[in-house]
């Protein structure tokens, strides 16, 4: 833990226990060593608008249903039918139609209709890497 967390957490259990709400742990300074001002400010300029972490954590809120890694994972060599991912995955075509529409709303996956068969693929590689990094973190 870093001193300045260290520093917020004792400042903030102070404040609360003397019932002084007029004062927040905010209005303290930190003696700890911080970035100046032009380099805090270089930092903030680089960082992901407001509207790109909300779509980038909405991401991440679909990929963490275990199913819908397994329909991408599944997919990720290439494209099936919803009856094929559903053999493969080892549930019910419904629910496997029901997880591939929360997929497309995100444009994780794509359709192809060939007749009256839709045929189903990652949308790009960048998802199939996504998932070979995250296999990696939890495999080291």
């Amino acid at each position: 833990m870093s001193v300045c967390s260290y520093m917020q957490m004792t400042t903030t259990a102070r404040l609360r226990s003397s019932n002084d709400a007029a004062i927040t742990a905010a209005d303290e300074n930190c003696d700890a060593p911080h970035l100046d001002a032009g380099t805090s400010a270089a930092r903030r300029a680089r960082m992901m608008s407001p509207r790109t972490v909300q779509v980038l954590a909405e991401t991440f809120r679909v990929l963490g249903d275990p199913t819908r890694v397994h329909i991408l994972d599944a997919l990720s060599t290439g494209e099936l039918c919803v009856c094929d991912i559903a053999t493969i995955v080892g549930i019910s075509e419904s629910a496997v139609s029901h997880q591939l529409r929360l997929l497309r709303g995100m444009r994780l996956v794509r359709p192809r209709r060939a007749g009256r068969q839709v045929y189903y693929a990652v949308d790009d590689q960048h998802i199939v890497e996504l998932l070979r990094q995250g296999l990696t973190h939890v495999e080291e």
